[in-house]
């Protein structure tokens, strides 16, 4: 099983970009630790950090018929990246959203993500803990969508 992981503008300064809000762990630790959980989910990850939208899109659209799930930290796209919400709406799988702070406690410009209408849930507030939580999720689901007959077992 394959999981996306799309870090959006500005993640790759993760423990250099505004400390106090998003910490000191950097995005290749981010990034180790999702490898670590993937290893022990059975589950490999495709992962791309971009500063630009476009290649977010091209990234989703290359592993359309690939990926069974993806997680996403729109960044700042979060509210303005219209061409990304339409993109993650065309992918067959579950998406879930990601982000380090919690938005609803920063700007009030920040408390609405135009990315997520478009996921299956989002997941914010716990540092890079709400990356971890987000790939087992994101996997679960999938495994879920994978075998829809024992899902409805197991949820009676």
């Amino acid at each position: 099983m394959k999981i996306l992981v799309l870090h959006g503008p500005n993640l790759n300064l993760f423990g250099r970009r505004e400390p106090h809000i998003y910490g000191t762990t950097t995005l290749a630790q981010i990034d180790a630790m999702l490898a670590t959980l993937a290893g022990e989910l059975g589950v490999t990850l495709e992962t791309i950090q971009s500063n630009h939208e476009g290649a977010l899109i091209d990234f989703l659209h290359q592993h359309i018929d690939t990926a069974q799930g993806a997680l996403v930290n729109p960044a700042g796209l979060t509210q303005h990246g219209v061409p990304l919400h339409d993109a993650i709406k065309a992918m067959p799988f579950p998406v879930v959203e990601v982000h380090m702070s919690n938005l609803a406690t920063r700007e009030p410009w920040r408390h609405h993500s135009i990315i997520s209408p478009a996921v299956k849930g989002t997941i914010q507030g716990f540092g890079p803990r709400s990356y971890l939580q987000g790939l087992r999720v994101v996997t679960d689901i999938a495994r879920e969508a994978q075998a829809p007959s024992q899902a409805v077992i197991a949820h009676n």
